[in-house]
């Protein structure tokens, strides 16, 4: 199976779309497509954890195939989103001085896509 790892860094919701939707299709075309939120971008987490947020079916769906690995753990915490974060159940990572590491998928033959 192709690996393919999506790194999320904008806080737009209308940018974060295009990462779920192709973090799903790759999923769905048997690809694996994880989902790693960085940057402004958990602050979206809570926001769409919300039910009548626009994104939360889409939201719902990562959550449910397994896709959303986990969110930075500095800016979580350095946005005081990491409760919220931590409520969602979607781990707070950062073997990096608190951020994700890029080259660590890289090692385990993860293609890195950025958003």
């Amino acid at each position: 199976m192709k690996k393919n790892v999506i790194f999320a860094f904008r806080g737009d919701p209308l940018c974060f779309v295009h990462v779920l939707l192709n973090g799903i299709d790759l999923h769905e075309r048997g690809r694996e497509g994880l989902i790693v939120i960085e940057g402004d971008a958990v602050t979206l987490i809570p926001k769409m954890a919300a039910p009548d947020h626009f994104l939360h079916g889409l939201y719902e769906k990562a959550k449910t195939l397994g896709i959303l690995h986990g969110a930075c753990r500095a800016c979580s915490l350095k946005l005081k989103v990491d409760k919220d974060i931590e409520k969602e159940n979607i781990p707070l990572i950062g073997d990096m001085s608190g951020h994700p590491s890029m080259g660590g998928f890289m090692e385990k033959g993860y293609e890195v896509i950025t958003f």
